[in-house]
């Protein structure tokens, strides 16, 4: 039995479709990522879970129970819950006042309250702001003390919606840190929206790509990140270098794809004929001066158009004949002394490509393994 359920969700805002065919399932302690673009349906999805707003069609289930958006049962599981929003909201009074209000509400004693307060207030490592007024906050603060009150009445289900949006990088960081603290140290359940993929994959343990309303993949943050179910996942988890082309031979799961002017070998079961795109992540191609000796079965040459530096790491774009990216360290460019215009080359292992084929093509080697199975 799932913890949170939902069937055949849908939501439309006058004619345009927020939502399409919604089929969740989380268990009990899982940290799950709701990942897509603004605009992608997340924060209307989160909304529908925590019954603030009603599905146009479908249904929502919690813990093996229907439940409407109205009546008692409602009521009940919305107790066990707690939403933190993007934009966080505190009450004009101190810190400490506003992770204790959800425990007054519940009117629990004032031992049980200083107690559990402090506790959580040490946790988010803001016991030194307890009788600040949280106005005087910064965004960061502010949303970390958002965070200690929803867990202060130790929610079932934590609501996260982009929890770090608009926030600096250490702000961001203290908010993972957390997040992930809530996530090894309580029972709770959390379901996160969040843009950002890299977000995602630190803090989850599994992960649905939301594009325009609709589930399009849902797995580990591996599945997700490594073997995307077509080219705007891979696009959207930052796999910059998608080629398309055709299987040209197969023998035995090793193809050779042929793309632009150039053949890919890849190892893949799509027979040959099959419209493909093949997936190279940037950290998978090795660049150097000479034809590698390595095992890597494709390399290629190529001129440096462009060297870019981010941070510790330096983003290197080839004209192979095809565009391509590599993704090495900045101590590796600087041995290397590569600068614009030097040709080099590009190696990447056959088995470190991801191929995608179309829809119609994935039913046939579906079909294909099928009945070499039977």
């Amino acid at each position: 039995m799932y913890l949170i359920e939902t069937r055949d969700l849908n939501k439309v805002y006058g004619s345009k479709q927020i939502l399409k065919n919604i089929n969740l399932r989380i268990e009990t302690g899982d940290a799950y990522a709701l990942i897509g673009r603004s605009g992608a349906g997340k924060t209307t999805l989160l909304r529908i879970l925590d019954l603030l707003e009603e599905p146009t069609s479908g249904e929502v289930w919690i813990n093996g129970s229907r439940l409407t958006h109205k009546g008692t049962s409602a009521l009940e599981a919305r107790r066990k819950m707690a939403f933190v929003l993007q934009k966080p909201m505190v009450f004009n009074s101190s810190v400490y006042n506003n992770v204790a209000v959800g425990l007054r509400w519940r009117r629990e004693n004032k031992h049980t309250i200083r107690n559990q307060v402090e506790r959580i207030l040490e946790m988010m490592e803001l016991i030194d702001f307890k009788d600040r007024n949280a106005r005087t906050l910064s965004g960061g603060e502010a949303q970390r003390v958002a965070l200690a009150r929803a867990m202060v009445i130790q929610p079932q289900v934590l609501l996260l919606d982009e929890p770090t949006a608009n926030l600096d990088p250490l702000s961001t960081s203290r908010i993972e840190t957390s997040i992930s603290r809530i996530i090894d140290e309580f029972d709770t359940t959390v379901i996160m929206a969040t843009h950002d993929m890299t977000q995602g994959q630190l803090l989850a343990n599994k992960i649905a790509m939301i594009i325009d309303g609709e589930i399009v993949q849902e797995g580990s943050p591996r599945d997700i990140f490594y073997s995307p179910s077509d080219k705007a996942v891979a696009r959207f988890v930052g796999i910059e270098n998608v080629l398309d082309g055709v299987v040209i031979t197969n023998t035995q799961g090793i193809a050779i794809i042929h793309t632009s002017d150039n053949q890919i070998e890849a190892v893949t079961d799509y027979p040959v004929g099959s419209t493909v795109s093949v997936c190279i992540r940037p950290e998978d191609i090795t660049i150097s001066k000479t034809r590698s000796s390595s095992s890597a079965r494709n390399c290629f040459s190529g001129s440096i158009r462009r060297i870019s530096e981010l941070g510790p790491l330096a983003r290197v774009e080839l004209d192979c004949g095809f565009d391509i990216v590599s993704l090495i360290t900045k101590s590796s460019a600087q041995e290397l002394e590569i600068e614009k215009g030097m040709i080099i080359y590009a190696s990447f292992k056959a088995t470190a490509l991801h191929v995608i084929g179309d829809s119609h093509v994935v039913e046939t080697v579906q079909e294909e393994s099928t009945r070499k199975k039977a």
